[in-house]
């Protein structure tokens, strides 16, 4: 039996995490996706590797403050105590050990979509936000597709429907309701600005709502790009939310304290500005 966690990150800078940056020209840096909705995901072995790290800096401070080799190490320090052993050849079978944390990816709650002479709104679907109840136990019915909160400000169409206005697009609001409940509590979003779309229309808005950049690689001694050097980059948004869990073999894992706020970098492209977030953990840690 495994106990469950979770955690819930914000997005405060563009968040890359895929292919690696390149100078093939035409190069498309494509972030990892989710198969079936085509959204952005972080894969677990990025959250585990960022997790470790963070906790192998913890234990370094700890063995620099206590100098004395007597003392035994305190597990919530220890990474290779949660994270499991590093191969060792001279043991007959490797050496390894089984992990006693587990993590899975995480995939989007909500996506901000930039609405032309409107107000930003964050976009979902049923399917994400099914994957979101399971985590967290959610006992409440999906939100119809096409629905949006109760106050959300679009433009009015005959019938009294409304409709949003996107770059590529309108999308027609059909249902009203209140969507607060699916804002996970760790963070705050504004709750007026909340619309669940269809399975089938998430990979579109999400394409259209991704953060895209040109670059290009200069020559060594001048400030001359060099030929054939022009690729892109993806990144998910700043302000998207994602969620991704957690199971524990034992309580007693203590990176972060419970339903406090720290920044993380995940991803790539660090030194110039992606990968920024805030992550919050909750559940049974």
């Amino acid at each position: 039996m495994y106990h469950k966690a979770y955690g819930i990150i914000e997005t405060k800078a563009p968040l890359h995490v895929g292919a690696s940056s390149g100078e093939e020209t035409g190069n498309l840096n494509l972030i990892f996706r989710d198969q079936f909705t085509q959204t952005g995901i972080i894969p677990g072995s990025s959250i585990r590797g960022r997790f470790r790290a963070d906790m192998r800096q913890k234990r370094f401070k700890w063995e620099n403050e206590n100098q004395d080799k007597s003392k035994e190490l305190p597990k919530e320090y220890d990474e290779n105590y949660w994270y499991g052993h590093q191969s060792i050849q001279e043991q007959q079978d490797g050496g390894t050990t089984e992990a006693l944390v587990k993590f899975e990816y995480a995939s989007l709650i909500w996506l901000p979509v930039f609405c032309p002479g409107q107000p930003v709104v964050w976009v979902s679907c049923p399917r994400l936000l099914e994957r979101y109840q399971q985590i967290i136990n959610l006992d409440d019915s999906l939100p119809k597709p096409y629905t949006g909160a109760n106050n959300l400000r679009g433009r009015n169409i005959k019938g009294n429907h409304q409709i949003l206005f996107f770059n590529l697009g309108f999308l027609e609001i059909e249902h009203k309701a209140d969507l607060s409940k699916w804002i996970p509590k760790e963070i705050s979003l504004p709750q007026d600005n909340l619309v669940v779309v269809g399975d089938n229309d998430i990979a579109q808005i999400h394409d259209m709502a991704l953060y895209r950049q040109s670059r290009v690689k200069l020559l060594d001694d001048m400030k001359k790009v060099d030929t054939g050097s022009f690729f892109n980059v993806e990144a998910l948004p700043e302000g998207s939310i994602l969620i991704f869990p957690i199971a524990l073999k034992e309580t007693g894992w203590k990176p972060f304290e419970k339903l406090k706020n720290y920044p993380l970098y995940f991803g790539g492209l660090e030194s110039i500005g992606f990968g920024r977030c805030e992550v919050v953990l909750g559940g049974e840690i």
